[in-house]
């Protein structure tokens, strides 16, 4: 594994802690070429850029998950939010924001989803 790898591998345990393996397993489970773009583009490609820090990326990316209705997708996010330095205010507030933009059913769901994760 190269450095810069092993910097991209830490950028997926930071955003997913002690989920990390559970969500790689379930991701391999269901389909590897699938997994393999998630991990490889989303993670190592993306979110390991440098000019955005994990914490802001997670909020934008809870943003865009609740304009396709992702239940699943976007309480692993905000498990990322939280876990890189988001408080439970500033995702609320992320998920009133894009209400305007997006809708209220959409930010109801995602409102559910956050009041889930304790």
């Amino acid at each position: 594994m190269t450095d810069s790898k092993d910097k991209q591998e830490t950028v997926r345990q930071k955003i997913w802690a002690d989920k990390h393996d559970a969500i790689q397993d379930a991701l391999y489970d269901l389909d590897e070429d699938l997994a393999d773009l998630i991990v490889n583009v989303a993670y190592e490609n993306v979110f390991a850029r440098p000019d955005l820090d994990l914490k802001t990326r997670e909020l934008l990316a809870i943003t865009c998950l609740m304009s396709v209705g992702t239940k699943s997708e976007i309480k692993t996010h905000i498990f990322g939010a939280l876990n890189n330095g988001a408080t439970r205010e500033e995702v609320k507030e992320t998920i009133l924001q894009a209400a305007m933009y997006l809708g209220f059913p959409k930010a109801v769901a995602a409102m559910k989803v956050l009041k889930s994760i304790k």
